[in-house]
């Protein structure tokens, strides 16, 4: 009896371990089941992988270019800058015609400057950005937004045409006028669809839309008011250089007649 019950324990012995082994066969065939049912969450988790990898490149390639560039730059030109005092150099007579050269380029365009810029108030006005600038002294005392020409064209059925454009150089205050009447020129009656009227008709004449003050630069051209001051620092205008009410003030009471107008 003693070994039947030794040969039942011997023939039993290995079955613990087939059934671990199916087990964990079971479990990752299960696993690999569950993870091709959820092929979302797979995916998922791909993309926030991906992400999350594209924004540590993001912020590689902004500390790269924003601190390593410019310092590798500092030291390069640090190692190439060298201040050259060669004595024998500046002996010499091509050197010496060079620098003469550029000396007496120096000074003429510093008299030149000083032309542009004298000691009479002047203003800029720059018509791309449509701001202006006022200088007395060669100091910018007031700077602000201004309206131009807006470039539209406007024709009539025949082969008359007008383009509305704020005129570019240098020019000059010719004239000065307080309460400005308004003289209504051709194309504003073609712009409003009304017949043209007479040279001197009682229609030509709009009073209050100039502003207090205005300023002529020649050709029909003014510096003035606007009562459309929402459209300040816009190309709206049909040519005149329009202002709100403080800065053409300020600016009539600095310029006089003779006053220079720089556009650009």
């Amino acid at each position: 009896m003693p070994e039947m019950e030794d040969d039942k324990i011997s023939t039993n012995d290995p079955q613990p371990e087939v059934n671990q082994t199916g087990d964990i066969i079971a479990a990752v065939t299960m696993w690999i089941r569950k993870a091709k049912e959820n092929r979302k969450l797979v995916k998922a988790l791909w993309t926030i992988l991906v992400i999350l990898a594209s924004f540590i490149s993001v912020i590689f390639v902004f500390v790269f270019v924003v601190y390593l560039v410019p310092g590798l730059q500092e030291v390069t030109s640090r190692q190439k800058a060298k201040f050259i005092n060669d004595q024998e150099m500046k002996n010499d007579q091509n050197y010496k015609k060079q620098t003469s050269i550029l000396a007496r380029d120096i000074q003429r365009l510093s008299k030149k400057y000083a032309s542009y810029t004298s000691g009479q108030s002047y203003i800029i006005i720059n018509t791309t950005d449509n701001r202006f600038f006022l200088y007395r002294n060669k100091k910018l005392i007031r700077e602000g937004f201004c309206s131009s020409g807006s470039y539209t064209m406007l024709k009539t059925e025949g082969e008359k045409k007008w383009i509305f454009k704020t005129p570019k150089g240098k020019y000059w205050i010719l004239g000065k006028i307080t309460s400005p009447v308004w003289r209504k020129p051709d194309w504003a009656f073609v712009e409003e669809g009304l017949p043209i009227p007479s040279a001197n008709h009682s229609s030509r004449y709009e009073y209050g839309v100039l502003g207090d003050y205005a300023m002529s630069i020649g050709d029909g051209y003014l510096i003035h008011g606007t009562l459309y001051k929402r459209f300040l620092g816009m190309p709206v205008t049909h040519g005149c250089v329009r202002l709100n009410d403080e800065d053409l003030e300020a600016i009539y009471n600095t310029l006089s007649v003779g006053s220079k107008v720089y556009i650009f």
